[in-house]
């Protein structure tokens, strides 16, 4: 595992965002932004020009079933040349019990066009909902494990020599087009009302694939989340106010904690600051 100093701007590497989204397209903007020559991939035809006219140059491109031969040489088109995946394609993309199987055409491609550096977008729902601490050797990532996502993980982790992966896992996400006020408005009789929260802001995701790219933080897995963890009952009753929603109710009598994400290994090995390390306050920026 190794973090070393940035890149000057003179010797920027060639990076490919696979799934510009929600969050794949601002993070593909801020590295143009950074000058890095950025490459991106969309399932969405009207999405090309926009993609272009942000400076990344467009691929159309869907996994799945259908997914061809034609698709194939998109792909590897898309990877020859590129230094760093960023491989963001959400779990609920794949079939049911899929996710792996979804991914194993980027994997082939990685390794055929040698591809040095594979950065994972991963997810916290791969730690048990148990009333404790979860660090990242809380789930151990492999092809074999029993976990769809940790499996996928171990398909991008290094070996044989062919490539360098970091594994981010992300807590829930929350920003512009995803304001948390509306995730349990006006519910009734919820659960665990005292259990921690474990979310990250959009710009601070950005700003953290960004760091580990820039510093070179290679063969890593990383808990990402704001390091301020109010509870349910508090942050979403918040949350809910600032758009003027009913605030959520929560059943007394089924009030367990749960899982409390552990990100201090990201705040050991990087330089990144978080902007939005106050979940409460980051509400005015959903």
């Amino acid at each position: 595992m190794t973090v070393s100093s940035p890149a000057s701007p003179a010797a920027k590497l060639t990076v490919a965002v696979l799934g510009c989204g929600w969050l794949g397209l601002p993070l593909a903007k801020a590295l143009v932004g950074a000058g890095y020559p950025v490459v991106g991939s969309t399932t969405t035809p009207a999405q090309l020009l926009t993609l272009r006219d942000a400076g990344i140059t467009p691929y159309l491109l869907r996994l799945g079933p259908d997914f061809m031969s034609t698709d194939a040489d998109t792909l590897r088109t898309m990877l020859t040349g590129v230094d760093v995946l960023v491989l963001n394609v959400p779990p609920r993309a794949a079939a049911a019990n899929n996710y792996p199987g979804l991914l194993r055409p980027v994997g082939s491609v990685v390794a055929s066009v040698g591809v040095r550096h594979v950065l994972f977008v991963s997810s916290t729902s791969v730690y048990p909902d148990a009333p404790r601490a979860m660090t990242e050797s809380d789930a151990v990532s492999s092809p074999d494990a029993a976990s769809d996502l940790l499996r996928a993980e171990g398909h991008f982790t290094p070996r044989r020599g062919q490539w360098l992966g970091t594994v981010v896992r992300f807590g829930g996400l929350i920003g512009p087009e995803r304001p948390p006020g509306r995730f349990l408005a006006g519910r009734q009789n919820l659960p665990n009302a005292d259990a921690p929260v474990n979310l990250i802001h959009l710009d601070d995701c950005i700003g953290l694939l960004t760091s580990i790219i820039a510093e070179k933080a290679w063969g890593y897995t990383f808990n990402a989340c704001a390091g301020h963890h109010p509870t349910r009952r508090e942050f979403y009753t918040a949350a809910a106010g600032k758009l003027s929603l009913d605030a959520p109710t929560f059943d007394p009598q089924k009030n367990q904690s749960g899982k409390l994400i552990d990100s201090s290994l990201l705040a050991r090995t990087l330089p990144y600051r978080f902007r939005h390390d106050n979940l409460l306050a980051a509400l005015d920026y959903c």
